[in-house]
């Protein structure tokens, strides 16, 4: 949902061109999440005892209406960056997605006895770039945590993490709102930026009609994560989703991570409240897990709050703030010790949220310092040579481009990826008018990217050679048409094999000596690529395939 064009890694309302820009590279969102207390899924007998939350009716979405505007939300994100580093944080074995179950694993990462871990200095530097990005003050002396729980997965029965003195805190992020969900700029706090490693995953397979089989796959145990803690500055569903996409697009500008959601490298937990209009104090929190998509975090949110105001105020009509009704209606029933600190999952089919788990408090994870590590200790010398490196980030870029005079529509979508960005600052560097190299981008580029599944870098087309195009329609030296003529040779040559397979009468015909035929190909190609291609191009490749003696 990030912006009004695209979304890269899952559509949400990033539009349907950036998408195709990106898709070669995406990998959206899921933010994927993990469990940080015991798995076990339990239901407590007040959320037993609570009518079934199915989705509202419409019928009543003016009494619902009516109770959403007394309640505000109140929504905070953890957004946890699995970083891109050769090794994990602590050992050497290899920080690499997909590998065969086991086989990235050592007695450090395992947590077997008597093995010590050692920090990556990596970890350090991207914790740094990321925490300057964010707008937050570094601890020049930081330290490690252990975070005490029990997981399957997670064998030395605690988490290497920060506590109480993380690397980076009290920061902020500007976000640009798309103009179909109202438009502006808002500013989210960041509370916190810290360090710490991944538990493993739990792999599930089908044993039967009764049983599953389990294996508990350490490659992922040890992989370095930063957690991005925001404010609870966050009010809709649709603000998330352009929060989470924020954080997205900044991991990828400074290369921190690939911020793919599908893998887990981006993931997020949200945690929505609601409380009654012009009250200081929050309500009780839930926690929604199993986002895969920026989207579904909207969706989740949106559903979420509703879940809440209808529980307040028993109205069952369809509302797009779920969890904010169902509070709504315990407080207005004078019930609000029915709303606990709860986890719970977003049901993608069912589109509604569910209990997972209670969720415990940070007495239960028994934080003591990590007696294996030494404290981080940072030069004012070394933070000033990272920020000096920094990338100019999406934010600024926005800027700038709309200084160029650009729309807000053109801003989100060139500045939404790096790669375009980059091919866009290329193009324009070259001496092209800004806004025809936006429309170029915008229009027929990411047209073709998205029927081909490419993305930019895949582009043949040079920003040299589209800058010499824009100046020579600009010019008068060739029509616009002419100009947007198909010029891939690659992209012509699939359109006449398909023609030449689809007439094996006439390509039979022709190498008999009907060479008159020649023109009927051609004729078919240029009806398939509606006009567009590139005649002299056209009939070299078509007499070659042609002639061809297979």
């Amino acid at each position: 949902m990030s912006t009004t064009l695209f979304r890269t890694i899952q559509p949400n309302h990033f539009t349907l061109l950036t998408n195709a820009l990106l898709r070669t590279r995406r990998t959206s969102c899921h933010i994927s999440v993990r469990c940080q207390t015991s798995t076990t899924t339990q239901q407590s007998s007040s959320q037993q005892q609570q009518p079934r939350t199915s989705a509202p009716k419409n019928h009543g979405s003016n009494k619902l209406d009516e109770i959403l505007k007394d309640y505000e939300a109140v929504i905070g994100i953890e957004t946890h960056v699995q970083l891109s580093t050769s090794t994990k944080a602590f050992c050497s074995c290899p920080n690499s997605y997909g590998s065969h179950p086991n086989t990235s694993i050592c007695p450090v990462c395992m947590g077997l006895p008597g093995a010590l871990p050692v920090l990556s200095s990596k970890v350090v530097d991207f914790g740094v770039r990321l925490g300057l990005a964010l707008n937050c003050s570094l601890s020049l002396k930081s330290k490690f945590d252990r975070k005490q729980y029990f997981y399957p997965d997670l064998p030395k029965g605690y988490q290497i993490s920060q506590f109480d003195v993380p690397i980076a805190s009290g920061g902020y992020v500007d976000v640009d709102i798309p103009l179909e969900f109202g438009g502006g700029h808002r500013r989210f706090g960041i509370t916190r930026v810290h360090m710490e490693e991944d538990a493993g995953k739990l792999l599930h397979s089908d044993a039967g009609d009764y049983s599953q089989a389990m294996i508990v796959d350490l490659n992922r145990a040890g992989v370095p994560l930063l957690e991005i803690v925001s404010e609870p500055d966050i009010r809709s569903g649709v603000e998330a989703a352009e929060y989470g996409s924020e954080m997205q697009r900044i991991v990828r500008y400074l290369g921190v991570s690939n911020g793919n959601m599908q893998e887990g490298s981006l993931r997020c937990d949200v945690n929505i409240s609601i409380r009654p209009i012009g009250q200081a104090e929050f309500g009780t929190k839930v926690e929604i897990k199993n986002l895969n998509a920026f989207s579904a975090m909207s969706r989740a949110i949106d559903y979420e709050i509703t879940r809440q105001a209808l529980l307040y105020n028993q109205a069952m009509s369809r509302a797009i703030d779920y969890e904010i009704t169902r509070q709504a209606l315990l407080y207005n029933q004078g019930q609000a010790d029915q709303i606990v600190t709860e986890t719970r999952l977003w049901d993608e089919g069912a589109q509604k949220t569910v209990t997972m788990r209670k969720k415990e408090g940070l007495a239960d994870y028994r934080y003591f310092p990590e007696p294996d590590l030494p404290e981080v200790i940072l030069t004012q010398e070394y933070v000033d040579c990272i920020r000096a490196s920094l990338p100019e980030l999406p934010e600024a870029k926005r800027r700038r481009y709309e200084a160029m005079g650009l729309g807000i529509q053109d801003v989100l979508f060139l500045a939404n990826d790096v790669s375009v960005a980059e091919y866009f600052d290329e193009v324009i560097g070259k001496g092209a008018d800004v806004k025809s190299a936006a429309n170029w981008l915008m229009s027929d580029i990411a047209a073709y990217l998205k029927n081909e599944e490419l993305s930019i870098s895949d582009v043949k087309l040079t920003p040299q050679e589209l800058a010499e195009l824009i100046a020579a329609i600009k010019d008068e030296t060739i029509s616009g048409k002419i100009g947007k003529q198909i010029t891939d040779p690659v992209e012509i040559e699939k359109m006449i094999m398909k023609v030449i397979s689809e007439s094996p009468k006439q390509l039979e015909q022709y190498r008999s000596g009907k060479t008159k035929l020649q023109g009927f190909f051609t004729g078919q190609v240029m009806k398939m690529s509606k006009g567009k291609a590139n005649p002299a191009l056209l009939n070299k490749i078509l007499l070659e395939k042609l002639n061809a003696k297979d």
